[in-house]
């Protein structure tokens, strides 16, 4: 088995200020008004959950059995989570507290007809761009990989200059980001990147604003990974054909929020321990199931004999023997195994 190096996870920290409205926002409009609206909604409810799309892929990596080093900007109020990410196995200790800014927020009422009014608020997010990613490499060792997710755009592509210039490997996601960057700003934060990870929105969006071909990008990096939501997943590279691995199963639908996140920390989890593209790719979307079946980013059980036999389940036995073999998962156990702790007579023979 590989003996997987650290993954550094450079992006958002942000926390979910989720509420309802019990009834409908299009009511409470005045015709011929609209110009100047001025209204408040009176909650029923309001939900606090911890988000972000880099905490959301280290918590999802570490609960996969490895040991990321979360790299971002919070504010002092972030002390709670900090707690409940080290107690998941997320190393926290690089992350910048700002002197006078809260950590990021997302602001969201939703109505009786799922209507949505939301805000994001970058706060310390927006000082990202203060951090020195080359002393974090100085203190991490046997770097494997960073990843870059959606952030300040000035973080991003700095972080991106020192890994090429470290020569570090690097994964780039930029996200709701590729709305903000300008074309030249998102050629070179992908340049050179290892994997690139976009959904099927998000790879159309790349394209125009860049102005540079599909063809062309992927000989600018290592594989395009692009999620394709009930679809599934492509991997494509140079000179390859492309890889299609359909979504896992799923025993019930909760909330999609933090499904990309979480397939991309199975994704990089399962190159990491020497898994191919396809397999990496399966281990991926059976964490976005997981995520899926659960309301809240990082509200779901991870276990490892349940999770083997929901790869055996959605992509046959070999492939979860394939993951069982390779993977730092605690305790590791073999496919048979996995199945007797869900059923005692599946493994029978």
């Amino acid at each position: 088995m590989r003996s997987p190096g650290r993954h550094v996870i450079t992006g958002s920290i942000a926390t979910d200020h989720l509420m309802t409205f019990p009834g409908s926002f299009t009511e409470q409009f005045v015709d011929g008004q609209l110009h100047k609206v001025s209204l408040s909604f009176l909650v029923d409810e309001l939900t606090i959950r911890r988000g972000g799309i880099a905490a959301n892929v280290a918590f999802g990596m570490a609960r996969l059995g490895l040991h990321p080093v979360l790299v971002g900007s919070v504010g002092a109020d972030f002390e709670s989570y900090r707690q409940w990410l080290e107690t998941h196995h997320v190393d926290t200790r690089h992350i910048r507290v700002s002197e006078t800014l809260h950590t990021a927020r997302f602001l969201c009422t939703t109505d009786d007809d799922n209507n949505q009014i939301a805000s994001f608020y970058a706060g310390a997010m927006a000082e990202a761009r203060h951090i020195d990613l080359r002393t974090v490499l100085q203190s991490v060792t046997d770097v494997e990989l960073v990843f870059i997710g959606p952030d300040d755009p000035d973080a991003m592509l700095r972080h991106t200059r020192t890994c090429r210039d470290s020569s570090i490997p690097f994964a780039a996601d930029p996200s709701q980001q590729i709305a903000r960057m300008d074309g030249t700003d998102l050629s070179l934060l992908i340049r050179g990147a290892r994997y690139l990870f976009t959904n099927e929105y998000e790879r159309g969006l790349l394209i125009r604003k860049t102005g540079i071909a599909a063809d062309e990008i992927l000989e600018s990096v290592g594989a395009w990974v692009t999620t394709l939501g009930p679809a599934g997943v492509t991997v494509t590279a140079a000179g390859r054909p492309p890889i299609r691995v359909p979504a896992a199963a799923v025993r019930w639908k909760a909330d999609p929020t933090g499904v990309g996140d979480a397939f991309r920390a199975g994704f990089l989890a399962g190159t990491s321990g020497g898994l191919g593209n396809e397999r990496s790719a399966q281990m991926g979307c059976v964490m976005a199931a997981l995520v899926l079946e659960t309301t809240g980013t990082q509200e779901y059980d991870f276990h490892p004999a349940e999770f083997i036999a929901r790869i055996s389940d959605s992509y046959g036995p070999a492939a979860a023997a394939d993951v069982a073999k390779v993977m730092n998962l605690t305790p590791l156990v073999t496919v048979p195994d996995a199945l007797a702790r869900l059923d005692p007579g599946a493994a029978r023979v």
